[in-house]
């Protein structure tokens, strides 16, 4: 059975810095590009960061660009988000997700197949 779990959520100041971690079971990771989205109250699910599985390029949303990293640990089978620099607007629950074929990043949501719960993150003083 294919499974996503994240988890490293928490509450964090402003300027503050989490690791996020998506575990899989059920598939080696690293034959499948990873996406991370992020979903704040009220508003629709957003891309925010890629990894591919061919060649490891790598994906950004330009609000996110310079403070956050995506990297993967195929050993452990876990792709992480390091998120540092932290701001209030990027207070969500963030997911990561795997499409079922392909190599590249997809930019779109339902380009993705698989899914983890989500692990909120909140960015408040």
């Amino acid at each position: 059975q294919v499974q996503l779990v994240e988890s490293g959520g928490g509450l964090v100041q402003p300027g503050g810095s989490l690791r996020l971690s998506c575990a899989a079971s059920g598939f080696t990771l690293d034959y499948y590009t990873i996406g991370w989205f992020r979903q704040a109250p009220g508003k629709e699910r957003e891309g925010v960061s890629c990894i591919s599985s061919s060649d490891g390029i790598t994906y950004y949303t330009d609000s996110v660009k310079g403070r956050f990293t995506i990297s993967r640990d195929n050993a452990k089978n876990t792709v992480y988000l390091l998120m540092n620099s932290l701001k209030p607007e990027d207070t969500a629950v963030y997911y990561c997700a795997a499409p079922m074929y392909g190599s590249s990043c997809p930019r779109k949501v339902y380009e993705y197949d698989y899914w983890g719960q989500g692990t909120q993150v909140t960015v408040s003083s």
